[in-house]
């Protein structure tokens, strides 16, 4: 699965992009931020909030109890803000 960090989001990681190979039990949009969160410090602080941050699959925003895809592009978008 590719996934895409954006902003601050990306800041934190330290990281823009990565492949990565997600568990069996990582099937919805909930899970990846759970166990992005759990995979060291960087994604702790990134993901500290995780209902705050928002998610698109191949370029369509979802929810976070959608399900994953078995492959495609997910991204982290960090809140929008005006100004």
């Amino acid at each position: 699965m590719k996934l895409i960090y954006f902003a601050w989001v990306r800041e934190r990681i330290g990281k823009g992009e990565e492949d990565v190979e997600l568990p069996a039990d990582v099937t919805r949009v909930s899970d990846l931020l759970a166990w992005l969160k759990g995979r060291g410090e960087n994604y702790g602080a990134a993901l500290e909030y995780p209902e705050i941050i928002r998610v698109a699959i191949n370029q369509e925003h979802v929810s976070h109890d959608t399900p994953l895809p078995e492959s495609g592009e997910i991204a982290l978008f960090p809140p929008m803000t005006g100004g």
